[in-house]
This record gives C-alpha cells, structure tokens and sequence, in this order.
C-alpha cells in the first residue's frame, strides 16, 4: 500500500460537541501518522456556581498540542467568545498561524495584545481563499448575531467539508451582507462530503427573526417613552443591535452612553473596521448624566446578569455617573441565556424595587436569536447538499435531535460524534475510529487547572459546609500537652464547640505513635460530630505538633 493510498480525512471535535459554548472542530489529512491537522475555532464557556472561583473554561487540547508541528493553522468563523475566547490562553501551546476576517481579526489582535503574546494573524477578505497544506480554504459570508460570521469549506483531495460556525437566515440584518445562498448552492452542485452545523436552535420551528423586525420594533419603542431616561442592555457583539439602539435614540431627540467597557471595545472594534461610521457621536456617562432625563439612553452591559456589569451596579445603586430612577426603563434586548435566569431575576427584582419598568423579549420584539430554526436548517440542507450530516453546537439531546431532523429531510448519513470522537470521514464508510484526550481546563485566576484536579470540588465543599482546622500538640513520648486547637469557617459557634470537645477526646484516646493514623482518627471524629449536631460535614484538616 502506498503513502497516498493510506490518506484519510478526518473530523476531530474537541469542544462544542455535547455542550453549547467552547467551540474547538479539527480537520486532519494524511496517513494518520503523517497528517496534518488545521482548527477551526478556539472559543471558551464560563464558569457557573458549580466551578467557585473559575470564571473561563477552556477546552483540552493536549492531543493536538502534541501534534502542533502538523497544525497548519486555525481558522476563526467570527468573533464571539465561544469561538475565539480561548486563543490567547492556549496559543502559546500551539503557535501556528491565525487567520480571520477583518473584524474578527481586529478584536482577537487586541485580546492577544493584552496577554502580551505576538502572534501571527492573517486578515482574509470576506469570501476569501487560501490554502494549507492539503487544505483549501474558502470563507462564505453567513448572518449571525455580529458582523462577519463565516461558514468555512475545506476541499481535500478526498472530498469537501462545510463547517457553518454559527449562523441563521436572515433577509434584513442591518449591517453587513445577507447569507451568499450562491455560495453555499454552488458548493452543493460541486458536492459536499460533510457538513458539520449548527445545533442550537434545533428544536425550535420555523425562523429566528430579523435583525430588521427587531429595529422597527426598538424603534418605536425607544420613540414612545417620554420623559425618563431609558437603559438598553443587549449583547455588546450585536453590532447591528448597537447601531438599531444609537439610530433610535437619536430620532427620538435622544444622545446614547455607552456603559461598560465590553461596549466601548466592541464599538471601536466596528469602527475601526469600518463599520458604525454613520453614527451620531456617542456622548461619554458623566455628559449623559448632565442631560434631561427625556434626552438620554444608557446603552449598558450586563444583559446576563453579571456581577460587576455596568447594568448590575446601576441595580445596585453604585454607578454614580449613570442613575436611574423611579420611571425610567430598561430593555432587555437580548435573551437570558440557560444557566443565568437567577442571576438575570435578581437584577430585575433590583431594578423593579426601585420602580423600573422592565421590558423583555417576553413583552415586545426586542430580540431575535442569531442561531437557525428548523425552516433555516432545512434550507441549508437544501442548498449544500452534504452526503454526511454531524450535528456540532450543541448539547447530545441538540445533537440526537439534529441527527433525526437530517436524516427527515432526506441527508443519506448522519452521525453524532461527541467531543473526542475522531470521526473518519474518508475514505470508505464513515465511522467513529478513535478516541482523543478531550475534556475542560478551568481558568483559576491567571493559572489554567485541569477539570480533574478537583479544586472546585473542594470549593463546593467548602462553601456547603465550611472549614475547620485542628491543631493537636504531644511530647516526644506521644502524649497531648494541651487541648487542641480548633480554628474554623463558616461553621455555626454551638456546633465548633461540639467538634471541639470531640476533638480532645479522640486525642486523648491514647498515646498517639503513629501521627497519620492519629489525624485521620481526630478528623474522623470531629466531622462525625458535625454530622450529629448540625447535619453537615465541614472540610476538617489536622496537623499533628511534636514538641
């Protein structure tokens, strides 16, 4: 058998697959142990209550780390954080070239500048070509909820791969072009081998909306309300959601703030980019704040409730430059993304103490989703053509879904590959092959800590039940000195004095030789007594002092 009679192509997800967020797709070429690889995305998710003190998760790549010397390069679909959040914490594992278009470029230089990295990143025109290796690249102009999303074809020798990245349909996005459905019906025709797309919305019938309805209907809104100052709080990416905002307001009589530093950087990302460059200026908080109430729009972070977010110290009284009062309103233009609803219910419940009026997507068309429906999904499939459907983006029940849904519209193969599966696609029969290292690396402060390590374990179990800590002194001959000391945290008083008097009398119990055995036995007994009076078992440490 020859070398290029050995060639395969294959799929290797190592985040977005089986999870939404913290996207990672790998495509290899080759003999498998001569292939080469190229990456399409290197995006994050967010720590919730379960991870304490983790505020970025960040996806596994030990396998192609290993590999880096065949990664040609990674290929960026757009700028949201899911896609791209994760390059400036591993790219100094990789160190391979980046390419992007002009926006996605501009935002990913200026995040790797903070991390002090020079990195190399390419700008590639919109619907622009390039090759790696045994990659051609072709970039396809999609909308989404921000400015140059990009489904990326990959052409092999061994047939031809469409990644969607994230996407929708819509006819009206406001800024930037429609999806190029000559594209995409032009790939079909020549046919297309896989398709690996989005999941999101898989479950939802018919279209996610326009940008455009959106704008009529913010429009209106913005104009109806007299007299009060109004906060919009959207997601600081949706460009097109910024610029419906400043067009509003300014209709309406109305200068706009921009409040938060995530809308101050997204904006000058999109001007820099040429994008936003009609815009009235926009007017900094301390001018707002200077304004009659009736001339004034706060455009605000903090849409998902997040703690220290321009929206959630208005809430909380602590944003001196940008009050607001009884009367004046706020519009969620966004969506509460799953996992934030408590978070999102106490900012309004702030917000409404104080007389608020809250306006959400549940009240008026404030928001559409940037992910496709069923009607859009069965367009695409229409249009591409692709003899594999692989569901990405999504949790396993998005995916099992999907995978129903393809096969309903006529698609000859579908397959759920979840993160790790090392998908062959070509050639031959399409199946699952191996398995690679796949799992989440924790972002713990400035220090990156496998998932394994159990550090949020112990933080969870901390935070439930407290920490104490016994310090026991013997002399040389093993005998207790003194009665032992017992600091804690967080551990009601009635129940330390308990643990405190179980403590001595396991020490006393006997002479202690063996000084393990000993702290194991007092610890034993300490969170046993815990476990009686107060029904919870603290995290109990004991040191064992020789004198």
């Amino acid at each position: 058998m020859t070398a290029k009679s050995r060639d395969e192509l294959v799929f290797l997800p190592l985040g977005g697959s089986g999870e939404i967020g913290m996207n990672l797709n790998l495509y290899g070429f080759g003999p498998p142990e001569r292939r080469k690889w190229v990456m399409v995305d290197l995006g994050i998710t967010f720590g919730d209550e379960l991870i304490p003190g983790v505020d970025v998760v960040m996806p596994d790549i030990r396998f192609i780390a290993e590999r880096r010397r065949d990664l040609l390069g990674i290929v960026l679909t757009h700028a949201h954080e899911d896609h791209i959040g994760a390059v400036p914490h591993l790219w100094p594992l990789l160190r391979c070239p980046i390419y992007a278009t002009p926006f996605t470029a501009h935002l990913v230089r200026a995040k790797l500048d903070e991390a002090d990295i020079d990195a190399k990143v390419t700008e590639i025109a919109l619907n622009g070509s390039f090759d790696l290796g045994p990659f051609s690249i072709e970039l396809i102009t999609l909308t989404h909820s921000i400015p140059e999303p990009n489904a990326v074809a990959i052409r092999t020798p061994l047939g031809t791969v469409l990644n969607t990245g994230d996407w929708k349909i819509d006819p009206a996005p406001m800024l930037g072009e429609v999806t190029d459905e000559a594209a995409l019906r032009r790939l079909g025709d020549e046919g297309v081998l896989a398709m690996t797309c989005d999941s999101t919305n898989v479950f939802v019938p018919g279209r996610a909306g326009s940008e455009g309805d959106v704008r009529t209907s913010l429009s209106k809104l913005i104009a109806e309300r007299k007299g009060h100052r109004i906060a919009v709080t959207a997601f600081a990416s949706n460009v097109a959601r910024l610029e419906t905002v400043a067009l509003a307001a300014h209709d309406a009589g109305r200068s706009v703030a921009l409040v938060g530093r995530s809308m101050r950087r997204m904006v000058a990302a999109a001007q820099a980019t040429g994008y936003l460059g009609h815009l009235p200026p926009f007017v900094n908080e301390e001018q707002a704040g200077m304004l009659p109430p009736e001339n004034a729009v706060y455009l605000c972070t903090g849409s998902q409730g997040e703690q220290g977010s321009a929206l959630a110290r208005i809430a909380m009284g602590e944003h001196r430059s940008a009050p607001l009062e009884t009367g004046d309103a706020v519009i969620f233009s966004s969506r509460v993304i799953p996992g934030n609803e408590k978070k999102v219910g106490a900012m309004q419940n702030l917000l409404a103490a104080k007389g608020i009026e809250i306006i959400t997507d549940q009240d008026h068309l404030v928001h559409v989703s940037g992910h496709p429906c069923r009607d859009e999904l069965a367009d695409m499939y229409r249009w591409v053509r692709p003899r594999v459907a692989i569901p990405v983006h999504g949790e396993l029940r998005h995916m099992m879904e999907h995978k129903r849904f393809a096969l309903s519209l006529q698609v000859p193969e579908a397959i759920v590959a979840p993160n790790g599966s090392i998908l062959k696609l070509a050639p031959g029969d399409v199946a699952i092959i191996d398995e690679a290292p796949a799992g989440r690396v924790h972002m713990d402060g400035k220090v990156p800590v496998a998932e394994g390590e159990g550090l949020a374990r112990a933080r969870r179990s901390l935070g439930f039940a407290g920490f104490a800590g016994v310090t026991v002194i013997v002399d040389r001959k093993g005998k207790l000195v003194t009665a032992p000391a017992l600091q804690s945290d967080g551990i009601p008083e009635t129940v330390v004095a308990a643990m405190r008097e179980a403590a001595e009398e396991s020490a006393r119990a006997g002479r202690i030789d063996d000084d393990e055995e000993a702290a194991e036995r007092v610890r034993r007994a300490v969170r046993r007594e815990a476990q009686v009076t107060w029904g919870k078992r603290p995290v109990v440490r004991v040191d064992i002092v020789r004198v």
